[in-house]
């Protein structure tokens, strides 16, 4: 509660600075000209609102654990590690778009490999963190609401490269991971509010594993059957709340008609933090349903592009991704942002729902 609320009052009263500061430096948004044309009214807003997000869930986290004479955990600074680096190549892709004044900033190969070198580094330091327990922030083993039998690593005592081959594995698959959730939360963020209320309910729900997590952990004296094998599972409730009270917040300043974009900068860090607590929280595999809003709307973008070519120019949707579809079919914004959310919503509380009923079957 205490990281929840240090990071809404940062972003609730400290966004109107950051908007003046955007403004004078020419931090504004280019439109895409192909887009909906009533979007043509936004071309200017300030962008880069993600750093406002990132700064209020760092203070958030830090500052909670000072007041409640806490120390850092590995995971909670993982979880955070992962949100900046994206960040930074968001700003790098948002910086470009606002100095060279166009709607296109870093190319894919460029985005691609500030993902892969973010991911890498993160994976190798989660998988070298133990605690006194031996337990590291992150497993080989692929999860979904703890780890499968399966582990990536399978290869470690089978050959000579086994080790080098096992440490790929894990590396592509926290890859997949990441590219997957970050770039799921940018395509999301193409309406006012969209991707900053979705973000706050998929985030939320690692709030509360986290801290269902550290209720019944295996090293907890009380627990009982059915208990979870997680490092730090109550520091990643609090960095979780810390970003998701940022994020109300900057709902505030970012909800149509919107003062403030979260631009690359925020999207990406949004999502790399989603990855983060998923992969950390062991969890992996939950993330499809909980990020579901991000699945439909990514799904829409490589549906209408293979369509496309397999057709040789006919199209599914009036416009992808999907939102976009439904504006140009004349919904109000707000109606499309409005009935995305509820969508969001209904993907959260069965990822929830799902969680529950696995530990309530053991």
């Amino acid at each position: 509660m205490t990281a929840a609320a240090i990071g809404l009052f940062f972003t609730l009263f400290a966004t109107p600075g950051f908007i003046w500061l955007f403004r004078k430096w020419r931090w504004g948004q280019f439109i895409r000209d192909d887009g909906p044309q009533s979007h043509h009214t936004k071309h200017g807003t300030p962008t880069m609102g993600g750093i406002v997000i990132i700064l209020a869930s760092v203070l958030g986290y830090f500052g909670a654990n000072l007041l409640n004479g806490e120390e850092p955990t590995a995971s909670g600074m993982l979880v955070l590690f992962m949100m900046v680096g994206l960040g930074l190549v968001g700003f790098a892709d948002d910086y470009i778009k606002t100095h060279k004044k166009r709607s296109l900033g870093l190319s894919g190969w460029a985005k691609m490999g500030g993902q892969a070198a973010v991911s890498i580094a993160f994976t190798s330091m989660a998988l070298n963190l133990p605690d006194s327990h031996g337990i590291n922030p992150a497993s080989t083993r692929i999860s979904l609401f703890r780890d499968f039998p399966i582990n990536l690593a399978f290869a470690d005592h089978i050959a000579v490269w086994g080790p080098i081959i096992g440490i790929v594995l894990v590396q592509v698959w926290f890859y997949l991971l990441t590219s997957g959730a970050s770039n799921g939360v940018n395509i999301a963020d193409g309406l006012d509010g969209l991707a900053t209320g979705s973000s706050i309910m998929a985030i939320g729900a690692f709030a509360v594993i986290g801290f269902w997590k550290f209720n019944q952990n295996c090293f907890n004296p009380r627990h009982i059957s059915g208990c979870y094998y997680v490092r730090d599972p109550l520091d990643l409730a609090v960095v979780a709340a810390a970003i998701v009270g940022a994020l109300i917040g900057f709902l505030w300043w970012n909800t149509a008609p919107a003062h403030l974009y979260m631009g690359d900068t925020g999207s990406l860090g949004l999502g790399g933090a989603l990855a983060a607590l998923a992969i950390t929280s062991r969890t992996e595999l939950l993330l499809l349903p909980i990020g579901g809003i991000f699945v439909i709307v990514t799904g829409s973008v490589i549906l209408q592009r293979v369509y496309f070519k397999i057709t040789k120019g006919k199209r599914i949707f009036l416009m992808s991704p999907l939102h976009h579809h439904f504006e140009l079919k004349g919904w109000a914004e707000v109606t499309v942002v409005v009935r995305f959310w509820i969508i969001a919503g209904l993907s959260v509380l069965a990822g929830i729902g799902l969680f529950y009923a696995e530990w309530l079957k053991r």
